[in-house]
C-alpha cells in the first residue's frame, strides 16, 4: 500500500456485554431508563411471579448483568417501577400544594386522574395485582406507600394521629381502585370520575383535615 492509498477501515470496536452502543445511547433513552420501561411492561404483562431479570434485560436490549448493576434484585427493580409510576414528589406536591380545606378533593382528583390515564393504568394494575398475589411485591408496595408517600404527607398534616389518618385515606382510595379497575364492579366501574370525586372528597377531607 502506497502513502497515497487510503488506509483500510479499522474494524469496529467490540461491544461490551450489557452496555448500550454509542448510537443507542445517542438516539434513544439511556440503559437505565430502558430497563425501567421494560420492567414496567414486563410486570404489567406477566405479573410479578413470571417476570424475571433475564426477561427484563432481553426486553430492554441489555445484558442481565446490567440490570443487576443498576437495580440489584427483582424486588428492587419492582420497587423502582413502583416509584416511577407513582412519582411520590408529584403526589405530595399535588396533595399538599393548596389550601387545607381542599386536601380531600385534591387527593381524590389526583388519584383518579392517574388511574384514568391509560399510560399509567397498566403498570398500576400490575403493581396492585402483584401486591395482592405475592408477598414480596406486597412488602415492596407497603414500604413504598408507608415510607415514601404517607409519612411525607402525614408530616405536613396539622391533625392528631396524622399517619393513621393518612393510611385510612390511602385505604379508601385503594379500595376504589380495586373495585373500579380490577374487579370492575358496577356501577362504580362506569361512574364519571367527577361524580366519584364529589362523593369521596368529603370523607378524605375528614380524614386529613378535621381535628
Amino acid at each position: 500500500m502506497t502513502e497515497d492509498s487510503p488506509a483500510a477501515p479499522s474494524p469496529p470496536a467490540p461491544r461490551r456485554r450489557g452496555r448500550p452502543s454509542r448510537k443507542a445511547a445517542s438516539e434513544g433513552p439511556d440503559a437505565r431508563t430502558r430497563i425501567l420501561e421494560a420492567a414496567r411492561t414486563e410486570f404489567a404483562e406477566r405479573g410479578y411471579d413470571k417476570t424475571s431479570i433475564r426477561g427484563i434485560a432481553k426486553a430492554a436490549g441489555v445484558d442481565a448483568a446490567l440490570v443487576h448493576h443498576y437495580f440489584g434484585t427483582k424486588d428492587e427493580v419492582f420497587a423502582a417501577a413502583v416509584e416511577v409510576t407513582f412519582e411520590p414528589a408529584l403526589v405530595v406536591h399535588t396533595v399538599l400544594g393548596g389550601p387545607p380545606e381542599g386536601l380531600g378533593e385534591r387527593l381524590a382528583r389526583f388519584f383518579l386522574s392517574v388511574w384514568e390515564d391509560p399510560a399509567t393504568r397498566s403498570p398500576l394494575l400490575a403493581i396492585l395485582r402483584s401486591a395482592v398475589t405475592h408477598e414480596a411485591a406486597a412488602n415492596v408496595l407497603r414500604d413504598f406507600v408507608l415510607r415514601r408517600l404517607l409519612e411525607r404527607i402525614a408530616a405536613e398534616l396539622d391533625v392528631p394521629d396524622a399517619t393513621f389518618r393518612a393510611e385510612l385515606a390511602a385505604s379508601h382510595m385503594l379500595g376504589i381502585a380495586m373495585l373500579r379497575y380490577v374487579i370492575r364492579a358496577e356501577p362504580l366501574a362506569s361512574a364519571d370520575p367527577e361524580d366519584i370525586v364529589a362523593m369521596v372528597a368529603p370523607t378524605l377531607q375528614r380524614y386529613l383535615g378535621e381535628r
